[in-house]
This record gives C-alpha cells, structure tokens and sequence, in this order.
C-alpha cells in the first residue's frame, strides 16, 4: 500500500479514528500492530507470515537474554536470535543471487526443478532488510544492556511480544524506515492522547514529504528513464550529466520524502522516529555525507558493526579493512545484486582514501572556517561539488545495476561531448530539481550560522511568514502538479 495512494489515506484515516477513541485507549497497541499487518499484507498476504515470524523471533528471543540466569545463557540466546534473523535475511534475499551463482557455473544442475528451481524463485518481502535490523537491534540492546535496567523487556512474555511485535511491523516505517532503534522506541510505549498531538510537526512533514515524492520524484522518474541504455548512447554528454543530476536529485526526494512523511505519520500516532536526512548534498566530505544520508541505517552500521569490529581503533590498517566490509555488507544491504556490492565498495574506498589524505579531519574543518568568508566559500563549494558528484556516479549503479549499461553510459560521457543538449530533458529536469538546491541552499557550510541566526521560524517572525508561505506554495503543486503515482524507490530493498 503506498502512502500516495487513495487506499493509504482511506485505511490511516480509519486507523487514527479507532486508535484516538476514548473507549480504545487501553487497545491502542493492539489496534496499531492489527493495522500494520493489514497494511504490510495490502499487495502479498502470504508474506505477512515472514513479519509474524520475525515479530515473535526478536520478543523471545530478547526476552529469553533478559531473563538468562548466567552469561552464558545470555550469550546462547542473543547469538540465536542475530544468526536466525541474518539466515532468514539471507535465504529471502541473497538465496537467488548465490544460486545463481552456482547454477551458471554448474552445467548438470537443473534450474527448472527441486530446490534450485524454489530458491531462484524466492519472493523477496518488502521492507525484510528494515524490520531484520530492527529486530537485531533488540536483541544486542538487550544482550549489551544485560546488567542495567531493561524496564522496556519486563517480566511478562506476553506483554513484551506485544510491544515487540508493535515496535518491528508499525507500518509508517516498516517499509523502508527510519530503521528504529529498541532503546529509543520501547520508552515511547505509553497511552496516547490526542490533545497532545504536535500538529505542527504532522503538517509539516507531511506536506513536505508528500511534495518531494509526489512533485519532484514523480515528475522526476519521467526524464530519468532516459538514462537507460541504448537511450544514453544516443545524448550528448551535458544531457546524461544533466539527466544523471536529476536522478540524484529524484532518489533524495523519493527516499527523502518517503521518511519524513513516515515522521509526520509516527507524529500523529504520538511516536517520535528519528530523522533519517541532513541535508547530504551539502556535504565537504563522504564522511559527512554518511553522517547525512540515510542516517538511521549508517548509524546502525557503526553501532552494530563498524565498532564490534573495531572501528577505527586498531590501526590504520584494520580501519581501512573495517570501512571497506561494512560498506561493502551496507551496498548488499541494498538489494541482491553484486553492482550493489560494487557500489559499497566504491564509496568504502572513498572513505578509506579520504581517511589517507587527512580530507575529513577535524582540525582541518577549523582551519577552514578561519579563513576569509569568500574563500570559504569556494573552497566548500569545490568540496560539495566533488563530494556531489563522486555520489552521484555511485547512484548510476542504482539506476542501472548491469555493469555493461553503467559502462556504455560512461563510454557515452566522454564520446559525445560535441553534441548539443537536449533542451526536451534538460529544462523539465532542472525545473523539478530546482526544490532540492533550494531545500539544501540554506544549509550551505560557510553561511549555514547566518541561517540559523535570521531564517529560524522558531525565533523570526519573517522567517515563520517565509516557512508558511514555502508550505502553502508545496500543497498548492501536490494538488495541480504531482507527478503519475509510482512505488518509493527504496521498496526494493
């Protein structure tokens, strides 16, 4: 079910009349996970039995760590619930890529029968590599939190598969995220009131989030459909730079837009999810930009793999071998598909490089903001746009995950240079793209300090006037000018 459909609107608004109802206040929970099933099995109903899995896995699993008598019990049942929710991962979502790994090489393998026939064709359930971290991420917080106050496991089973079971399928985010962490979410677990709802925060994220999928990436997707091959071999280089522009510009709005309205959504429902974005095409560094995009898995990453394996304090060797397995384990993350391993360890080299060359130390960042304001602004500008486009390239990988298209459309770069662009995409691109520059100007790193000091509508009265303005203006192109209704991109994964 897609938030930017009609049945999405219909079904959430039915949920929020039931869940606010006096009479329901003790059945808010209940309510929301019956919800959030009905909702996760709107297009498959048969997968909804992988989630039920999953949502009784991680409660027994954790609570069985809570409650062990000795260390080794503890370590018993945590290890079985990590390494049973990672096989399931795995079976679901790598089993066909690993078949066919071995059927293309095997000659006297049948694929068509048995169970290489069954793993080729395993259906791969929306949003597993989301509600899998989560669920992890219970039971290491409870394994890690053993001897402190895990008030949010409790001494009742049944009550702690309830609230587990809420906390893995709630449905704004079980799709494609924020990836919620237990030790920030079970806390929130309360009766909620609706006089206590922050409209401020509902309207806002739903209007901004609705605007950038539905006015920028809808409208996007039509243009960026001529990156595909044999379509790019035929343009000049300044309209595949110009289209590839676009697509960066349309996956920010897609996967952008599809967390913050899922923020506005868990705001409604009394339930603070973290923010996912910051701004990552402002970024001087890959570091930065990792620390502002898609923030909620990057800190899932480090917390529960960067650091376990040492991060960065065993040498410089092992820091540069950590970076490159967890961001080559982050692009499979991102579908079952080896270019997505490729496009991990692009970026992981590019940290590794980047933490050779001293290009994001700290020390360096303050000597920058020494310098006269002119300069620093070059000097952001020629590190946000290397930084920009060093992303992007990485993002064609996403566009087109057979290695020989990536390669002819690169070819196409540099063999037509001298043909002219084509103002039919370039215009509309630029056009739809101009909301993204825009959204970013304001945090630019050399005057992102004035931004703070005179464009906050919390303490600018101007500014306030400005943000209800931006706001009307975006709910004015959701109604006339959204683009034809498609997927979020990042479902696949």
């Amino acid at each position: 079910m897609l938030f930017n459909s009609f049945a999405f609107l219909v079904f959430f608004l039915i949920t929020f009349s039931i869940y606010y109802l006096p009479a329901c206040k003790n059945l808010q929970i209940p309510i929301l996970i019956v919800a959030s099933l009905i909702f996760y099995s709107w297009d498959n109903p048969i997968l909804v039995i992988l989630l039920i899995i999953s949502m009784l896995l991680n409660g027994f699993t954790s609570f069985r760590v809570a409650h062990a008598p000795d260390k080794q019990g503890e370590f018993f049942w945590a290890f079985t619930g990590v390494t049973t929710n990672l096989a399931i991962l795995g079976l679901f979502k790598y089993g066909s890529l690993v078949t066919h790994l071995f059927v293309d090489n095997l000659t006297t393998v049948n694929p068509e029968e048995g169970v290489i026939a069954l793993l080729l064709h395993l259906p791969l359930p929306i949003g597993i590599s989301f509600y899998t971290f989560q669920g992890i991420s219970l039971v290491v917080d409870v394994f890690r939190n053993r001897d402190k106050d895990n008030s949010y496991v409790g001494d009742s089973l049944v009550r702690h598969l309830v609230n587990t079971s809420f906390f893995i399928a709630l449905f704004p985010q079980i799709i494609a995220g924020p990836i919620v962490k237990a030790n920030t979410f079970f806390p929130q677990i309360e009766t909620k009131y609706f006089k206590y709802i922050k409209w401020d925060i509902v309207f806002r994220s739903l209007t901004i989030g609705y605007f950038l999928k539905m006015v920028v990436a809808d409208n996007l997707k039509d243009y960026t459909f001529w990156i595909a091959c044999p379509y790019c071999q035929g343009q000049a280089t300044a309209t595949n730079l110009v289209l590839l522009f676009g697509y960066s510009m349309q996956i920010f709005a897609d996967f952008a837009g599809y967390s913050i309205i899922a923020i506005g959504l868990g705001a409604a429902l009394g339930y603070r999810f973290p923010e996912n974005f910051n701004f990552p095409y402002i970024s001087r560094s890959i570091a930065e930009f990792w620390r502002r995009w898609h923030i909620s898995l990057s800190s899932w990453l480090r917390d529960y793999l960067y650091f376990p394996l040492g991060g960065n304090r065993k040498g410089q060797t092992r820091t540069y071998i950590n970076l490159m397995i967890v961001m080559t384990l982050g692009g499979l993350w991102h579908g079952a598909a080896w270019s997505y391993a490729v496009w991990g360890m692009f970026h992981g080299l590019g940290l590794a490089l980047e933490r050779f060359l001293g290009l994001a130390n700290k020390k360096a960042e303050e000597q920058v903001k020494q310098l006269p304001f002119w300069q620093q602004f070059i000097l952001d500008f020629i590190r946000v746009t290397i930084v920009f486009w060093f992303v992007s390239l990485g993002w064609l990988l996403f566009k087109l995950p057979e290695f020989g298209e990536a390669l002819q459309f690169m070819g196409a770069l540099f063999n037509n240079v001298g043909k002219p662009p084509d103002l039919r995409f370039v215009a509309p691109i630029l056009i739809f793209s101009l909301p993204v520059v825009i959204y970013h100007i304001p945090h630019f790193p050399t005057f992102e300090h004035l931004t703070n000091r005179y464009l906050n509508p919390s303490k600018n009265k101007v500014a306030k006037w400005i943000q209800t303005i931006a706001l009307a203006t975006m709910l004015f192109f959701i109604l006339l000018n959204s683009g034809s209704s498609n997927e979020f991109i990042y479902f696949q994964f």
